[in-house]
């Protein structure tokens, strides 16, 4: 049972009381997790100060959730996020003894399997209210992953029918199919459900189920546009009676993998792409139709279409359309003896998301991160910021590293999207602005590695210190400013010293980062003479330390009375400009005008 549960679980209790509850269903599920209020102490995985943020989070991330509380609490937190139950995690309510379990969400994405297995253990009572699953034990509407539904709107007709006894029949062109077992089929029914993989979409007494038993091989030349990929294979499934809804993976050579085309084609056909190495579609070359020395020269195969459709399908599928061409690509479909897992199929592209997650608070995180850290299965980052992020990379694999090992992160995340998994690559405030993002473009300029080209590489911006701390000191980047950092590691003193002094003539609000650490603690103090040939004294100078995160200050001094010893890593120096000025509030807030006039009245909107 526990094979078919959602991996991942987040199991949320109140109070200490739940805990022995919660530690057996932390053994029942996959790589749960037990998430508990701080406060209350229990010794839990996960600590929270807030339930229902804390729950709101774990649902926008894609966590499995079961809470140990009344419904309602889940409910309330969940209900603002409610969009599409098709993409909706499983969120069950429990018992605080077992005794009665309520899927809420997500019935048919594991939310009625873990009720089960729960009401198993505990022998309680599983509260399923999906009426095809109580009366016939299985939903039609929503077959094992893979399958399609070619008519969805007859599901509700054939269900009824089911419900109300009559009779319907089971037509399968692949043998038994084992998740509709519980149904009681009958011979000379009018209706029917079929299982094929030939397109059926005129049989109006039948509800069709495509099974992914087909695999679609595609070569093409670089750069070929999608529109013709997309022509041919719709031309080939045609003229062949085969369904779209049947392929259970779009495949190719890895040399591919980088291809827009083959992509954009998975897209719109909603299918995993897959990919296979040289020497695994050679090893397919006896069971060619048309094998070609011309493609072995090319790509040390003698078949991409064909040979990457039969390395999908396995020894005991069959080819089943040779190569079509058209003027740039190729074709061919191989169909497998019974349904196939795409995950067990050659490889899929990795995925390499460089994500900016702001300070550190989730609420400051943009909901693009949230999305690209939920999609990730394994996290690269700084220990401390992988700690930041908490319940939204719980379960996931964490691969952290100590400070200043920013280049072995990189090559860690890197040789992770390579081998196909779907990593995200975590830095502080936005990953362009001192982040992440350029010492990933760096590696792969600088080193010649194919595999590394044909990640999908992203960037995700986040909300910098600087946006933070102007965010938290009024509005003192009203106008023209500048990031500068102070730290030598990389760039030569002299080479800071000159844009200080520049920025600093350009009058420019000065943001300094890295402004201080235990090896490099002359540079502020040197920065700060600089700067005062072309500032007053007077001139208004923010400290903004830990935004976001446990222990946030905000000072605010001059720059005459700017005392290096009191400024650390963890800290960003903005320095105003001539025409920056305190504002009398509660409490005084910094002001840039938004126009270059002196008299300070800003500019036009």
């Amino acid at each position: 049972m526990t094979a078919s549960l959602p991996r991942g679980a987040a199991i949320v209790i109140l109070g200490p009381s739940t805990l022995p509850l919660a530690q057996r269903l932390k053994a029942l599920l996959p790589a749960a997790e037990i998430h508990g209020a701080a406060s209350r102490g229990p010794a839990v995985d996960v600590p929270f100060t807030a339930a229902a943020a804390h729950i709101a989070a774990l649902f926008a991330a894609g966590r499995p959730i079961l809470g140990l509380c009344a419904a309602g609490i889940l409910i309330r937190a969940v209900a603002p996020l409610l969009a599409d139950k098709r993409a909706e995690p499983p969120v069950v309510a429990v018992a605080g003894d077992g005794s009665a379990i309520v899927p809420l969400l997500g019935g048919h994405h594991g939310a009625n399997d873990i009720a089960r297995a729960i009401a198993d253990l505990f022998g309680g009572v599983a509260a399923i209210t999906t009426a095809g699953e109580i009366a016939l034990g299985v939903a039609l509407d929503a077959p094992p992953p893979g399958w399609r539904i070619a008519r969805p709107e007859r599901a509700k007709p054939i269900t009824a029918a089911l419900l109300a006894g009559e009779k319907v029949r089971l037509q399968s062109e692949i043998g038994a199919i084992d998740w509709l077992s519980a149904i009681s089929f009958s011979d000379d029914g009018k209706l029917a459900i079929r299982v094929t993989d030939r397109a059926a979409d005129g049989d109006d007494h039948a509800f069709i189920l495509h099974p992914p038993v087909l695999a679609l091989g595609i070569g093409c030349e670089r750069g070929c546009a999608t529109d013709e990929i997309v022509e041919l294979v719709r031309q080939t499934f045609a003229e062949q009676d085969l369904a779209l809804g049947a392929i259970v993976a779009l495949v190719s050579i890895d040399r591919k993998m980088d291809e827009p085309a083959l992509h954009e084609l998975a897209a719109r056909l909603d299918l995993p792409a897959r990919f296979f190495s040289a020497e695994q579609l050679l090893a397919e070359t006896a069971r060619l139709a048309t094998p070609s020395d011309a493609v072995f020269r090319e790509m040390g195969c003698y078949g991409v279409a064909e040979g990457a459709a039969l390395a999908a399908v396995g020894p005991s599928g069959a080819l089943i359309v040779a190569k079509r061409k058209s003027a740039r690509a190729t074709c061919a479909v191989a169909r497998a003896p019974t349904p196939l897992d795409a995950a067990n199929i050659g490889r899929a592209r990795g995925s390499l998301a460089v994500i900016g997650i702001g300070p550190g608070d989730a609420a400051w995180r943009t909901r693009e991160a949230d999305r690209a850290l939920a999609l990730a299965s394994d996290i690269v980052g700084y220990g401390l910021y992988l700690d930041l992020l908490g319940a939204a990379i719980a379960g996931k694999t964490r691969h952290a590293s100590r400070i200043g090992a920013e280049e072995e992160r990189v090559r860690c995340a890197l040789n992770l999207a390579a081998e196909g998994r779907a990593v995200a690559l975590i830095s502080s405030g936005d990953a362009g602005i001192y982040g992440m993002a350029a010492l990933v473009f760096e590696l792969l300029e600088r080193e010649d590695c194919p595999a590394w080209r044909r990640i999908d590489l992203t960037v995700v911006p986040g909300v910098s210190a600087l946006q933070a701390a102007a965010a938290r000191l009024g509005a003192p980047l009203g106008h023209d400013f500048c990031a500068i950092s102070l730290s030598d590691l990389l760039t030569p003193w002299a080479a800071i010293a000159r844009r200080l002094d520049a920025a600093a003539a350009a009058d420019f609000v000065i943001a300094l980062y890295n402004p201080r650490s235990e090896r490099r603690r002359d540079q502020l103090g040197l920065a700060r003479d600089i700067l005062l040939r072309h500032r007053r004294a007077e001139t208004p100078v923010a400290l903004a330390r830990n935004l976001g995160r446990a222990g946030e200050s905000v000072a605010l001094t001059t720059l005459g009375d700017l005392v290096p010893d009191a400024v650390d890593m963890l800290t960003l120096v903005l320095i105003g400009s001539s025409a920056t000025r305190i504002v009398a509030s509660t409490p005084p807030r910094l002001l840039t005008p938004r126009g270059y006039h002196s008299t300070g009245r800003g500019g036009a909107s």
